[in-house]
């Protein structure tokens, strides 16, 4: 029997953000600590330190190389390095030693925290808790059109969608569209656990859940969370999902636009405030993370926008900040 450990608070991004300059003669406030997670671990071993080292320190260790031997020397006698020479031995380094994608890192960095929710109005058979993805893809048989911002349902009329976990207690953020008519609610975890889940708070005016997992793995981790005040249109982002049950999936886009408003089919709900993105999405992504490059969540995608009224992705999808999110698991403002 597994012994209980006290949940973690929910992490928060030490990343700059905007800030009012203060007033004439007033002292400004000390400097925050960085928080504990985002320092090295006492603990960790070089390889682990070396594989968070950013690009650019790769690049200058490159360089330092090359010029090593000389700076040993004096330079006496040993001619002095070109740029060129520089450049080619950094070239060099990142050649025999590829830098992992931008994405890659990004869903490394949050795909622990990622699961996928289920929801039905029957609880599931006995050792049929995770319904099959469809085999016939998004358009094969038994497929059914539906609006930009309802669920995906697999062939048993199950909806499927995508949760982040923001608490490590259990605590996981979906979209409310995912769970609203469901009475039994499952959720997957990165380690294959399945659980029941329920809801504990809804956000209709963000199409937001908040649900709490009735079970959770002993090494679950809650995702890092970044404000949005700072985001800019052009800024890369990462989203991470179950579309049409299929995944986890990734895709990688940009940040289109910010402050957006977008109106559900039926035009009973506005959504406003919203991050518009590029990144691939579609029903059954709902619900999931919308990450920077460092595998921040700043969003959570909650619906495409097709002028067609189909059900596939066209390039605009739409995301409530995670400040709104946070805001109803009763979390503390960023």
């Amino acid at each position: 029997m597994s012994v209980r450990r006290p949940h973690r608070t929910p992490l928060y991004s030490s990343g700059a953000r905007e800030r009012a300059a203060p007033a004439a003669g007033a002292t400004p406030p000390a400097a925050a600590s960085p928080p504990a997670a985002a320092a090295a671990p006492r603990h960790a071993g070089w390889s682990q330190r070396l594989r968070a080292a950013p690009p650019w320190a790769w690049a200058v260790f490159g360089a330092a190389l090359v010029a090593l031997p000389v700076w040993l020397s004096g330079g006496g006698g040993v001619p002095a390095l070109t740029q060129q020479q520089i450049d080619a031995a950094v070239r060099h380094s990142l050649d025999q030693q590829p830098l992992p994608a931008v994405a890659a890192r990004a869903y490394e960095a949050v795909a622990p925290s990622v699961v996928r929710v289920i929801g039905r109005d029957a609880p599931p058979a006995a050792g049929a808790l995770t319904p099959p993805a469809r085999p016939n893809g998004p358009g094969g048989p038994g497929a059914r059109p539906r609006t930009e911002d309802q669920p995906e349902e697999d062939d048993d009329g199950a909806s499927v969608g995508t949760g982040v976990v923001i608490v490590d207690s259990g605590i996981i953020l979906t979209n409310l569209h995912v769970v609203a008519e469901a009475r039994h609610i499952e959720v997957i975890f990165h380690d294959g656990l399945s659980a029941q889940a329920s809801v504990i708070n809804v956000m209709p005016e963000n199409d937001l859940a908040v649900l709490r997992a009735h079970r959770i793995p002993d090494d679950l981790r809650s995702a890092t969370m970044r404000g949005s005040g700072d985001l800019r249109p052009g800024e890369r982002v990462t989203a991470v999902g179950f579309p049409f049950g299929v995944g986890p999936s990734v895709s990688h886009g940009v940040v289109s636009g910010l402050g957006r408003e977008f109106r559900a089919a039926g035009g009973e709900r506005l959504l406003s405030g919203l991050i518009q993105f590029d990144a691939m999405a579609n029903p059954g992504s709902s619900g999931g993370p919308l990450v920077t490059d460092a595998g921040e969540v700043v969003g959570i995608v909650t619906a495409i926008y097709n002028p067609l009224r189909e059900r596939f992705f066209v390039g605009i999808g739409f995301a409530v900040p995670i400040e709104a999110a946070a805001a109803g698991a009763g979390l503390p403002p960023f």
